[in-house]
């Protein structure tokens, strides 16, 4: 597993979704003097990524097959569809998870694909940009509050935040280019 993990620092294309494709195999590893048999599983792979802003949660499904559920924080005004940059609010609708940015200053982060057509026209009408650097994100790699901060507050600009841990499982099981419904 550890070639696993070099891979996504690296920022190789596809990580993920090599290690969803991955057999069963079996690996000895020496970790200070002990020898430990690793067996790498298939990973189950998500076809779609479902948010419920108002219960703080976060679904993997595989097609109505729920796989992984997360706890998240979100924007600091999480109430209602993003209207404009700035607004610190989640965009609500159909998107999809279109990059990775394993150097981010959070803990990874995924794109979604915010803004589209209709997003942007509501912008416009009311003077103002729609922003775009809406995320899937883990912690801050340097942060700024204390860890109880980011595990109960809403914290983000506009973003979907992941603990850690939990992100990393995220990266490993959902592709590019999966659709995100963010729900009310």
């Amino acid at each position: 597993m550890p070639w696993l993990i070099l891979a996504i620092w690296a920022g190789v294309p596809g990580a993920a979704r090599a290690a969803a494709d991955n057999v069963a195999t079996s690996t000895s590893t020496t970790f200070g003097g002990a020898t430990t048999r690793l067996r790498n599983e298939a990973l189950p792979v998500a076809t779609r990524v479902v948010v419920y802003k108002g219960e703080r949660r976060l679904e993997l499904l595989r097609g109505n097959e729920a796989l992984r559920g997360y706890r998240i924080a979100l924007g600091g005004d999480p109430v209602g569809h993003k209207l404009f940059e700035g607004d610190s609010r989640t965009p609500e609708g159909l998107y999809r998870l279109n990059a990775r940015n394993p150097r981010s200053e959070f803990f990874l982060s995924m794109h979604v694909s915010y803004p589209n057509v209709a997003d942007s026209a509501r912008a416009r009408k009311v003077g103002r940009r729609p922003g775009g650097m809406i995320m899937v994100h883990g912690q801050p790699n340097i942060p700024s509050r204390s860890p109880r901060h980011y595990e109960s507050e809403d914290w983000t600009d506009g973003c979907i935040a992941l603990s850690n841990a939990d992100m990393m499982e995220f990266w490993l099981l959902v592709p590019d280019n999966t659709l995100i419904d963010i729900r009310p």
